[in-house]
Formats: structure tokens, C-alpha cells, sequence
């Protein structure tokens, strides 16, 4: 089953690639190297739920927030490649989250993201990962999430 044919079994539709808002490119390659760049939790309406985890978010909302986001990555990959077949793995994950200072369960929010690629890619969408805090994100949004693919001609 393609990445594609397993996003369709699990209901879920790519958005549009978003489209850089500031004096950035949405992807770059070096060699067999796919970098992203951050990504939020863009709705199908433009805008971002904001919020901060341990204040106005719980866990389960920044957890929706990241497999969002993560879908948000995945239609990037997919304008960057054509298909997402191409993805041999997922390297690295850097997810941040907008969080008060004693907030401390920043990996079960971006196990949203993490999920999300494990279950459309299986096994070539494990990847090291690295879950930190931020006094802020833009818009107010609740996660950023940045990933780096290794990918097939």
C-alpha cells in the first residue's frame, strides 16, 4: 500500500502545501536529504488553533495540534516529490511546543506528529525526535514541528 492509498484508508486527506508567509523556501535539498521547514497546525480555513500546553491547551488538543501539523509536512514532502513513496526515512524530528515553563509533557503532545508518520509510512516513518519548549510560536500557534526525510531519485 502506497503512503497515499494508507492516508485514504485512514480518512484523512492532505491539505494544500502551505505557502511561506516570510523570506523562506518550504523545503531544500541537500544530496538525498529533504528538509522541511517548520510547519503548524494550519486548518483547512487558514488559521491556527493557538494556545499555550499547561495553560489554555490540554495534552490531547496539542496531540491533535501535531498529527495536524504532521499532515501539513507530509503535503509539503508531497509537492516537493511528486509522491511520498519516494521517502526511504524519516531522519530527524524536531518538534516544538508552545508551553508555560512547568509544562513537562512535551513528547506525548508531538507523539501526534510521531504517530501520524509511523502509521501512513510504517516503518521507514520511525525517526530520532527531539520535543522541546518555547515561551512562544508564531501566530500563538500551539506547535512548530521541522523534519529532515532521506528520500530515492
Amino acid at each position: 500500500m502506497t503512503p497515499e492509498e494508507k492516508l485514504a484508508s485512514l480518512g484523512l486527506v492532505l491539505p494544500d502545501a502551505p505557502v511561506p508567509v516570510a523570506n523562506y523556501v518550504p523545503y531544500r535539498f541537500a544530496g538525498n536529504l529533504l528538509y522541511l521547514s517548520g510547519q503548524g497546525p494550519k486548518r483547512a480555513d487558514g488559521t491556527y488553533r493557538p494556545g499555550r500546553l499547561g495553560r489554555d491547551a490540554t495534552i490531547e488538543q496539542g496531540y491533535e495540534d501535531a498529527r495536524l501539523t504532521g499532515l501539513n509536512l507530509l503535503a509539503v514532502a508531497k509537492s516537493a516529490l511528486g509522491e511520498l513513496s519516494r521517502i526511504e526515512a524519516v531522519v530527524k524530528l524536531l518538534g516544538m511546543v508552545n508551553a508555560e515553563p512547568d509544562f513537562s509533557d512535551h513528547p506525548k503532545v508531538i507523539n501526534g506528529c510521531s504517530d501520524l508518520l509511523v502509521d501512513v509510512l510504517g516503518d521507514v516513518g520511525r525517526h530520532a525526535r527531539s520535543a522541546v519548549g518555547m515561551g512562544s510560536l508564531p501566530n500563538r500557534m500551539t506547535v512548530e514541528i521541522e523534519v529532515i526525510f532521506q528520500v530515492r531519485d
